[in-house]
């Protein structure tokens, strides 16, 4: 069966998608369609609250051996700042790929570590838990899935722990300095 290319064209006529408005038609819908495939490729960022983030940097880098992790495109710091004011990124101003900061004037101070979890997954630990009881080191997050998969982790370690509590998921890990990590998952 012949289509018609008249017949074709009474559907999508040339004259109009080539006019200035069928131009910004289109560039808006390519917009649109990067704009979701970037957003859909960015990957999970779960974070965690630490008391001492050079306590953290040990058991995650050391320990759990998590690899570091660049920042995400749309995790950049500042990012809105940056662009009028002095015009340096944040990234660009580490010397550790896994620590940014956040404002370049406070120097190394670390806003936090970035570590990869799994392929499409990405562990964000930022200062700011109070310590636990005894003055333990306290890790919070508001997610499940990620304490559940840095349990995982320690077992695989075969590092001492205890799960003290399974809803709301609480569990301590003991490092290789005999220090006392409570992991805490805070519900709603």
């Amino acid at each position: 069966m012949l289509i018609n290319h008249l017949f074709f064209g009474a559907f999508l006529p040339l004259d109009t998608l080539l006019s200035t408005q069928g131009i910004m038609v289109m560039l808006l819908a390519a917009y649109a369609l990067a704009m979701w495939m970037f957003l859909t490729s960015a990957p999970k960022v779960h974070t965690i609250m630490v008391t001492d983030l050079e306590t953290a940097r040990q058991f995650y880098e050391g320990l759990l051996s998590l690899p570091t992790a660049d920042v995400p495109l749309h995790y950049y710091y500042n990012y809105e700042q940056t662009m009028g004011n002095n015009m340096i990124d944040p990234f660009y101003m580490s010397s550790n790929p896994a620590v940014t900061t956040a404002n370049p004037s406070l120097g190394d101070q670390p806003q936090g570590l970035w570590y990869q979890l799994k392929k499409n997954t990405q562990l964000h630990i930022v200062a700011g838990a109070t310590a636990g009881y005894k003055d333990r080191h306290r890790h919070v997050c508001f997610d499940h899935d990620c304490l559940e998969q840095i349990l995982m982790r320690v077992e695989s370690r075969r590092l001492k722990y205890k799960v003290r509590r399974n809803k709301p998921l609480n569990f301590l890990v003991k490092d290789n300095a005999d220090r006392v990590i409570e992991m805490a998952e805070v519900s709603n």
